[in-house]
This record gives C-alpha cells, structure tokens and sequence, in this order.
C-alpha cells in the first residue's frame, strides 16, 4: 500500500478505495467492454464460461483477503499486547525505584516520568508516521546510569537494586519489541497479489454480457465490497499508523495514576514510613 494512504482517516480510506475501484469497474465497462468482449465473442456459451470464472476466482481471492484480513488483526492485537506489557513493566520499575533513598529516588522518579511523557506525546506521534521513535535514548541512558552507579548499603537496598535492575532490562526488553512492531506490516508481494486479483475480477466482470445498468450495478456491488475488505487490511496491517491504531493509553494510564505529583507524593511518603 502507498504510504500516503495510512496518513488517511479510516472514512477517506474506505472512500479512496471505493471511488478507485468502482470507477475503474465502471470505466471499463462502459468504454472497455466492447474491445474486451469480441475476442470472445462468437464462443458458445461464453456468458456461462466467465460466469464460472468469476465464480471460482471469487473463492480463491475471498479466501486470500480473508487470511490476510486475519494476519493483519493478529497482528494488530499483538502490538497492542506489547504495549500493554511495556507500560505494565515500566510501572513496576517505577514502583521499585520508589523504594531508593533520596535524593536518587527523586532522580530516578523525574526520568521515568519524563521518558513515559516523551513516548505518549512526542514518540507516539512519530510512531504514526511509521518512524521509529529515537528522542527516548538520552531518557534511557541516563536512568541506567544513575541505576548502576548506585551502592546498596543494606541487604534491603541491595534486593531492591537487584529488582530495579532486572525490571529495567524487562522494560528495554519490551521497548525493543514496540519498536520493531512499529515497522512490521504484511510482506509487499501480497499486495501484488492482491492488485492482481483485482485487475483479473474487473476482467472477468467486463468480459460478462447483460445489459447496462446491471452490469454497473452488479460490477459495483462487488468493486464496492473489495474495496471494503481492502480498506479493512490496510487499516491493521500496519499497528502503529493511521486512525486505527495502537493507542498510548496504557502508558497514559499509568502516567496520571502512578506517576503525578501527587501520586508519586504518596507513594514516597508511604515508603518513607515503612
């Protein structure tokens, strides 16, 4: 798919796609089905011969759009998990770092709340734009800095550095597979495939013989439906662009209820007393 069509709301999607198809279905019948027709013309039974053509191509094509209507969703939902898992992860590793005495707990709080407001705000935006986000690197590599250059004093610091640790390596972890998600999407030669499959069932519909207006009405209604399932592919084919999309809601969440002020307030105050 061109790159300019994720960019498209889902309504101009589906709009551009059906003005295309069921023009070309209709142009073709009108102005190409008389050229098209007569090399067929004078065989017998030539209306029933495409009838079951069109048929059996039908099938073929409505399972390959189907399959990949699946691939894509699956997709989709997978990118969707890893967002869920990154946010889970960074909030654990939020709570872990609750636990340091100050002032690194301060320091260590302000770059995880920095870094979850880059990715919701800015990195988020890029991702929809099929970029992959880089601002967080100077985030990341300042929290692992102030992380190894801490000493445990107590047996209770030293398992509490050894979590924060192993949760900052989970949540790079997860980091690493959102952005790979960002640029995955189905292999080009399946949409070759699928403009072939379209080219031969606009074929195959100007090839039939009836009269006008039901071979506009009935080419439509078809053209009309791939156009549909097609819009429905590109929409969630490509997890982090366009209107359909995955959402920064779950690190949203966790940044206005663990990571506010007046979160991250009781949160210390609640450490600091045990």
């Amino acid at each position: 798919m061109p790159s300019f069509v994720y960019d498209l709301s889902t309504c101009e999607m589906v709009t551009l796609l059906t003005v295309f198809l069921v023009g070309s279905t209709w142009f073709g019948t009108i102005f190409l089905r008389p050229f098209i027709r007569s090399f067929i013309r004078r065989e017998a039974g030539a209306n029933d011969i495409v009838g079951y053509l069109l048929s059996a191509h039908g099938v073929y094509f409505g399972i390959l759009l189907g399959l990949l209507a699946l691939s894509a969703y699956e997709n989709f939902a997978a990118a969707d998990g890893i967002v869920g898992d990154e946010a889970a992860k960074l909030a654990t590793l939020y709570t872990d770092v609750s636990a340091y005495p100050q002032p690194l707990r301060g320091e260590l709080q302000d770059v995880l709340r920095t870094y979850t407001n880059y990715v919701i705000n800015e990195g988020w935006e890029e991702q929809r734009r099929g970029i992959v986000p880089r601002g967080a690197a100077g985030h990341v590599a300042r929290l692992h800095q102030k992380l190894v250059g801490f000493e445990p004093t107590t047996k209770g610091q030293e398992i509490i550095h050894g979590e924060a640790l192993r949760q900052f390596n989970a949540v790079i972890e997860a980091r690493r597979k959102r952005h790979n998600a960002v640029l995955s999407g189905l292999p080009p030669i399946l949409w070759y495939v699928v403009i072939i499959g379209v080219g031969i069932n606009m074929l195959l519909i100007w090839l039939l013989e009836m009269k006008l207006l039901s071979h506009l009405f009935l080419g439509g209604v078809i053209s009309f439906f791939l156009a549909a399932l097609i819009a429905l592919v590109a929409s969630t084919e490509k997890p982090f662009r366009g209107e359909t999309s995955v959402s920064p809601e779950s690190f949203q969440i966790i940044y206005d209820t663990l990571m506010t002020n007046g979160a991250a307030s009781t949160a210390a105050t609640s450490v600091d007393k045990r």
